[in-house]
């Protein structure tokens, strides 16, 4: 017997061919201007488009609707700090002999390097946690399922709100991130899944001289 409970879709919007064509032309244009910056400003950002962000991000489909994520918004400055200093710790290891020869080589085309200034520069850093399992009233673990890519989608999902209302973002992986859920005070069940850095771009800001693959070399289309 089926127990599931359904209710009517609401909210969809259809649109001709010709507006969904001129809607995918001009939202492709607006994201492939985003870009990751490293160089951020200390200007504030309104609490509400960065609270509506996170509401989006938490929008996103999951495997059985268990939406096995939580997002700490970060914004006190001893705390970015003790995360910066943190994060260097662990990027002094990697820098130091953790990557190998081919990644370090990898990294040195972007200048990145131990120092990890933005995590303290940039007005808001957006902690994503993942959740293996989730937590039953009784202290029980209930499984969450496909919780790398869920959480994925809703990280993308998160940047992608950013960039649409006019701020900048970085996501940063830490090698080792354990010491984020010890720093952020969050239970046993999260795991730090990435760190989103947003604001706005520091004046003068430059980025990696790169480029992005062309469509045909990263999409198939069959049929």
């Amino acid at each position: 017997m089926n127990d599931a409970q359904h209710v009517c879709l609401s909210g969809y919007q259809e649109y001709s061919h010709e507006e969904m064509i001129r809607r995918a032309a001009s939202f492709r244009d607006q994201m492939q201007r985003r870009r990751s910056v490293r160089d951020f400003s200390p200007r504030p950002v309104p609490r509400e488009a960065i609270e509506a962000c996170v509401a989006t991000a938490a929008s996103a489909p999951s495997g059985a609707n268990m939406q096995p994520w939580h997002f700490v918004v970060v914004s006190d400055p001893q705390a970015k700090r003790r995360i910066r200093e943190a994060a260097e710790r662990e990027e002094a290891a990697l820098y130091g002999g953790l990557a190998g020869d081919e990644w370090l080589a990898d990294l040195e085309k972007l200048g990145t390097d131990v120092r990890k200034p933005f995590l303290e520069a940039a007005p808001v850093l957006i902690v994503v946690f993942a959740q293996p399992y989730g937590l039953l009233p009784d202290g029980g673990k209930k499984k969450h399922y496909y919780v790398q890519e869920s959480v994925g989608i809703a990280t993308g999902m998160l940047v992608t709100a950013l960039h649409h209302v006019g701020l900048a973002t970085l996501t940063y992986t830490p090698t080792r991130m354990g010491f984020l859920r010890e720093l952020l005070g969050r239970p046993e069940n999260e795991r730090p899944f990435i760190v989103v850095v947003t604001g706005h771009p520091a004046e003068g800001a430059t980025l990696p001289a790169i480029e992005r693959k062309p469509l045909g070399e990263v999409s198939t289309t069959l049929g």
